[in-house]
């Protein structure tokens, strides 16, 4: 491994650690940022030449730490925040005695720090910035491309966020016992929305965008591994496995019952179904339980459409939305009954919600393609095409055109 790998390696691994326990230590998210920035830059400029650390995270604990305190000596607060440092030291040796793992403690705070950046006082697109700034290390621009908005508009956002971490006094830890499986919720709705973001993206039109599904998978494994954060995991690395079959070698789209099943990742399949099986009884689980045993029945040939059908009304009981309806839909119209599948989409497009939602059409387009009403189905087509908000997805609808 080159030194520039070893560093974009670290970045991954360290990045969120490194913020937490500064974080903790200064009470200063700006100060936090800052230091570990200069921190891996001067990895960038020392690692060629010196060679990469033994113990790479402890190395730039090390320098981050440094120069953190650089700062808060020269700042007015200087005095107090040194007295707090020496009771918390910072940093660990380069590279001496502690030369060993991060200390468990490194784990718990990023743990704190995901409860307090997806705190539910904070706007839900603040927690999600908050997120992926402070324990992704993505880049404020990055951030912005990422959610499609100006660079000025993210920036005022998370600093926004920041001054309402402070002002109100919003504490830097886990919520005690009581309030965990409340607040939990919410970091998971949090993190699956950062998947969700990558997921559409990974057609390759958005490579920053798509990033976000490893990030969501590694944040959600820093979580309690309580039943419902087991079977949201277990959804994500699902769906994440069938990341290189979900498009060809051209980079166009393939819909899963076309997709190449040698290409799927079956490692990451059979860790979900080890997690599913430690996820509790299917009888009263969540909705996350639900949708990752759909995800799970995708994965077996040949697919039981009856079943899948039944765990989406399940689902739509426990949680019910019009996107939950038209996946229920698609599933009633493959196990058997088209033409209900078709009444209940039709249902949709009739109705405000999604209205403007491309995958309604173009789901709609296909169903009647199924049944051999042609020339709705390419008007649904046309429609889709031009709501499909990505040039991939666009392709795609083009070439079912030509082929209707």
């Amino acid at each position: 491994m080159t030194a520039p790998e070893a560093v974009q390696a670290a970045f991954r691994d360290e990045w969120g650690r490194i913020v937490a326990s500064l974080i903790r230590r200064t009470g200063d998210w700006d100060l936090a940022e800052e230091a570990a920035q200069e921190a891996f830059a001067q990895a960038l400029a020392s690692w060629p030449g010196d060679g990469v650390p033994r113990n790479p995270g402890a190395w730039l604990t090390t320098v981050a730490g440094n120069r953190a305190l650089d700062r808060i000596r020269r700042s007015a607060r200087g005095n107090e925040l040194i007295r707090q440092l020496a009771e918390d030291p910072l940093h660990a040796a380069a590279d001496g005695q502690q030369d060993d793992e991060p200390p468990q403690a490194i784990e718990d705070d990023r743990l704190r720090l995901i409860f307090t950046c997806c705190h539910p006082a904070l706007a839900l697109e603040s927690r999600v910035a908050l997120t992926l700034r402070a324990l992704a290390g993505l880049t404020t621009a990055e951030i912005a491309r990422a959610f499609l908005v100006p660079e000025a508009t993210m920036a005022k956002r998370l600093t926004r966020a920041k001054a309402k971490i402070a002002a109100a006094g919003i504490p830097y830890r886990v919520p005690p016992p009581e309030r965990l499986p409340e607040r939990t919720n919410g970091v998971r709705a949090v993190l699956y929305l950062l998947f969700n973001e990558g997921y559409a993206a990974s057609s390759g039109d958005l490579p920053i965008r798509a990033s976000l599904c490893d990030e969501a998978i590694r944040l959600a494994r820093l979580l309690p591994a309580e039943p419902e954060t087991q079977a949201l995991l277990a959804l994500m690395v699902l769906q994440h496995s069938r990341r290189d079959a979900r498009v060809d070698d051209r980079g166009e789209l393939v819909t899963l019952e076309d997709q190449d099943r040698s290409r799927w990742h079956l490692d990451e399949i059979a860790e979900a179904d080890t997690l599913l099986s430690g996820a509790g009884p299917l009888a009263g689980a969540g909705p996350y339980r639900l949708q990752a045993e759909i995800a799970i029945r995708h994965t077996r040939e040949p697919t039981d459409w009856p079943c899948i059908a039944e765990l989406y009304a399940e689902l739509e009981a426990l949680s019910p939305s019009p996107v939950v309806r038209l996946n229920r839909a698609v599933a009633v119209a493959l196990a058997g009954d088209l033409d209900a599948g078709l009444e209940m989409v039709g249902e949709l497009v009739v109705g405000d919600e999604l209205s403007n939602y491309h995958l309604l059409h173009a789901t709609r387009a296909d169903l009647l393609r199924r049944r051999g009403d042609l020339v709705a189905a390419r008007e649904a087509y046309e429609r889709a095409l031009a709501l499909a908000p990505t040039e991939a997805e666009r392709r795609f609808l083009r070439r079912r055109l030509v082929v209707e």
